[in-house]
């Protein structure tokens, strides 16, 4: 076994967590790239390995909705939807709840990458406006995607890999994780209350309205979004009744983006503006981790701890901390077949759902969406930093896990 990947894997959280050296500011897209440069030159993961680990997928996936983003975005057609969606809110209290009920709900149907990419802008726009802070609403989008995505099998990516390799349907999810995903959506509210105290209680006005900048651009993008809606509750509606005509959420993006390409004068410039660090970060990511799956550090703690690894407890705890250090997906493709041999059940698998899921409010490396959130807020000047991140995601998910290990145990 090579401990070089774990070294490297380490060194990489130190560098995001400090993020500065001298008067350099590194992105991190920048640290996690050279991880994976590291792995390779010191040959822990062979060239022809390292390709194949690399997602196309969901690299075609987000293309599709970074193309999407950028258009929406730039046509002012999201400013202009995301003050109708907010203006009914009086309050900040009230704004929040609207934050984490609405996009926690969407991102069961939408997934959380998407909702990362269009959201972000949205946010930090009514933050701007209404004087609150961007900290607040970028912690309250973050939360809620990652909560939201828990009760769906097409929530994200880890969900979706348990929900065909463990036969586990959409009801499955509902039955599950609905009722308890709810309560922590509420329970989000209450911590983000407690750690951001002055920001609530107060009024907010809606005078303005959002003119869209670009008319043409804005219909053509409002048509892909629409698409966009369709053939994902197309996809639901299959997945229920017709699961042998299913088909993949890549063709959904390469479709709901061909609009755009092909029909916008604007091609050119969403091309240019939408944001290829994040697709970097996600190859360098998929290479690291192979690299660090493929050294066995992990499989070997599992197997020497000699825990019940069917337990609900176990699976959730488990995913949790090491979604941390191997990213949630990979976490599930190790895990999975471990659980189906050992003749787990629905109520393991959904454990496993919710457990590598909830693990994106613990840490930012936690969820792919928390680095969507932070590298498209640091383009206009925020960010969220990760000591911070983890003194309000951590008790959050200690309580997360509680009422999921609640629901799945005795209910």
């Amino acid at each position: 076994m090579s401990i070089i990947p774990i070294i490297i894997l380490a060194v990489v959280f130190v560098f995001i967590a400090v993020r500065q050296i001298g008067n350099m500011r590194l992105q991190i897209w920048h640290i996690m790239l050279a991880g994976a440069v590291a792995v390779l030159l010191t040959m822990q993961i062979a060239p022809i390995d390292a390709l194949k680990a690399v997602n196309i997928d969901v690299m075609i996936f987000l293309f599709g909705m970074f193309v999407l983003g950028r258009a929406l975005v730039e046509s002012g057609y999201l400013s202009h939807v995301s003050r109708k969606l907010f203006k009914s809110a009086k309050s900040t209290d009230h704004l929040v709840l609207i934050i984490l009920f609405g996009i926690g709900f969407a991102s069961a149907i939408l997934m959380n990458d998407t909702l990362a990419i269009i959201g972000t802008p949205a946010i930090l726009l009514l933050a701007k406006e209404q004087n609150i802070s961007p900290r607040l609403l970028m912690f309250a989008l973050a939360f809620s995607i990652t909560i939201g995505g828990v009760m769906s099998p097409i929530g994200n990516p880890q969900n979706f890999l348990i929900s065909t390799t463990g036969h586990a349907s959409f009801i499955d999810f509902l039955k599950y994780l609905f009722i308890p995903t709810t309560i922590n959506l509420l329970i989000t509210y209450f911590v983000l209350k407690f750690f951001f105290k002055k920001e609530f209680g107060r009024k907010l006005s809606h005078a303005f309205e959002e003119k869209i900048e670009d008319p043409e651009l804005s219909r053509i993008s409002r048509y892909s979004l629409f698409l966009l809606v369709g053939l994902i509750c197309t996809k639901i509606i299959i997945t229920i009744f017709l699961p042998i005509f299913d088909f993949s959420m890549t063709y959904i993006a390469i479709i709901v983006a061909l609009p755009i390409l092909l029909f916008s004068k604007k091609r050119i410039s969403v091309l240019k503006t939408i944001d290829w660090s994040i697709l970097v970060f996600f190859a360098s990511m998929f290479v690291l981790m192979a690299a660090v799956w493929q050294s066995g550090f992990f499989q070997e703690i599992l197997a020497a701890a000699n825990l019940q690894i069917t337990s609900i407890a176990v699976i959730l705890i488990i995913a949790v901390l090491l979604s941390q250090a191997i990213s949630n997906v990979p976490l599930v493709a190790l895990y999975l077949p471990m659980l189906l041999h050992a003749g787990a059940g629905t109520r393991e698998l959904m454990a496993l759902a919710a457990g590598s899921t909830i693990a994106g409010n613990f840490l930012i490396l936690g969820a792919a969406s928390n680095v969507i959130i932070i590298q498209n807020a640091e383009k206009q000047g925020q960010t969220l930093a990760l000591k911070e991140f983890a003194k309000i995601g951590i008790p959050l998910t200690i309580i997360n896990i509680a009422v999921y290990w609640i629901f799945l145990t005795f209910l």
